[in-house]
C-alpha cells in the first residue's frame, strides 16, 4: 500500500507540468507576438543600409554588406531637404501637446472634482464622441478650415486638432477621480483655490499618466497622415509621413530611400520610449489596480 505521504508528490507532478506547460505557452506567444512588431522596424532599418542594388538582389532580411549611410545622408540634401518635414512635425508635435495637455488637464478636472449642473451627462454626452470615426469629420473641418483660407497652413494643421480629446479627457478624468478627498479637502482648509489643487496635488499625484497620454499625443501625430495629406499638400508644410509617401511616388518607389525616411522618422519616438518607459509601466500598474 502506498501512503498519503507518496501519492502526494505523484498526484501534483500532472499540476506542475500543466502550469509549466501554460507558462511556455505563454512564453511562446510572447515572443511570437514580439517577432511580428519588432521584424518590420528591423527591415527598415537594414533597408536603409542598403545600396538599391543590394536591396534588389539579396533576399529582404539579408544583413547589408557592406552597410551604407548613403540613404540617410541623401535625404537631406537639396533635393530632398528632408530636414523641413522634420521641422514642420516637430512644430505641429508641440503645439498639439501643449495645446492637448493643457486642455484635457483642464476638463478632466473639472470633470472630476467640481459640481456644477449637468456635469456628468455632459461629460458621457462628450466621451460619446469616441464612438464616430475620424474620417466622418475629414470633408466638414476640411470645408471649414479652406473657407477659413487656412489651407496649406501651419494653422490648418494644428488648428482642428490642438484641444482636448475625449479619450484624453476619459483617462485624465478616472484616475483624478482616485486622488484621496481627504488630501483635496486639506488643501482646500489650507486656502488652495481650485487651480492650486489641481497643480499641486492632482498633477503630483498623477504623474504616471500624465507621461504615458504625453507619449500617446506625441506619437498619434507624429505619425499622423490623413488630415497633413489633405489640409496641407504644399512641400513647404509637409509633415514627416507625407513627405516620406512622397518619396516613394515621386522619385520611382526608391525603396531603400523611403526606409532610410522611415528609419529617421522612427528614432525620436524609440528615444522617447526610452526616456518615459518606467513611467509607462508604473501608469499599467497604477491603472490595473485602479
Amino acid at each position: 500500500m502506498t501512503s498519503a505521504a507518496d501519492a502526494r508528490p505523484a498526484g501534483r507532478r500532472p499540476v506542475r507540468l500543466g502550469r509549466a506547460a501554460s507558462l511556455a505557452l505563454t512564453y511562446l506567444m510572447l515572443v511570437a507576438g514580439a517577432l511580428i512588431m519588432v521584424l518590420p522596424f528591423v527591415f527598415s532599418v537594414v533597408t536603409a543600409l542598403k545600396t538599391p542594388r543590394q536591396f534588389a538582389t539579396a533576399p529582404p532580411l539579408t544583413l547589408p554588406d557592406p552597410a551604407t549611410a548613403e540613404n540617410l545622408l541623401t535625404l537631406f540634401t537639396p533635393q530632398y531637404q528632408f530636414w523641413t518635414p522634420i521641422a514642420v512635425t516637430a512644430q505641429v508635435v508641440v503645439v498639439m501637446v501643449i495645446g492637448q495637455m493643457v486642455s484635457s488637464v483642464l476638463a478632466a478636472y473639472a470633470f472630476a472634482t467640481l459640481r456644477f449642473p449637468g456635469r456628468d451627462a455632459l461629460f458621457w454626452v462628450y466621451v460619446s464622441t469616441l464612438m464616430i470615426p475620424a474620417v466622418v469629420t475629414i470633408i466638414p473641418l476640411y470645408v471649414m478650415m479652406s473657407e477659413a483660407g487656412l489651407r496649406n497652413s501651419f494653422a490648418g494643421l494644428v488648428v482642428p486638432l490642438m484641444f482636448g480629446s475625449p479619450y484624453a479627457i476619459f483617462l485624465l478624468r478616472e484616475n483624478f477621480r482616485s486622488t484621496p478627498a481627504e488630501i483635496l479637502d486639506a488643501a482646500r482648509i489650507d486656502g488652495a483655490g481650485p487651480i492650486r489643487r489641481l497643480v499641486s496635488v492632482v498633477l503630483p499625484m498623477n504623474k504616471p499618466i500624465l507621461a504615458t497620454l504625453l507619449i500617446i499625443t506625441v506619437v498619434t501625430h507624429w505619425n499622423n497622415f490623413m488630415w497633413p495629406s489633405i489640409i496641407a499638400p504644399a512641400s513647404e508644410w509637409r509633415v514627416i509621413t507625407v513627405a516620406t509617401a512622397a518619396l516613394q511616388s515621386q522619385y520611382d518607389g526608391n525603396w531603400t530611400l523611403v526606409m532610410a525616411a522611415t528609419t529617421v522618422a522612427l528614432a525620436p519616438l524609440i528615444v522617447l520610449f526610452l526616456v518615459f518607459q518606467n513611467q509607462i509601466t508604473r501608469s499599467i500598474g497604477i491603472t490595473g489596480v485602479r
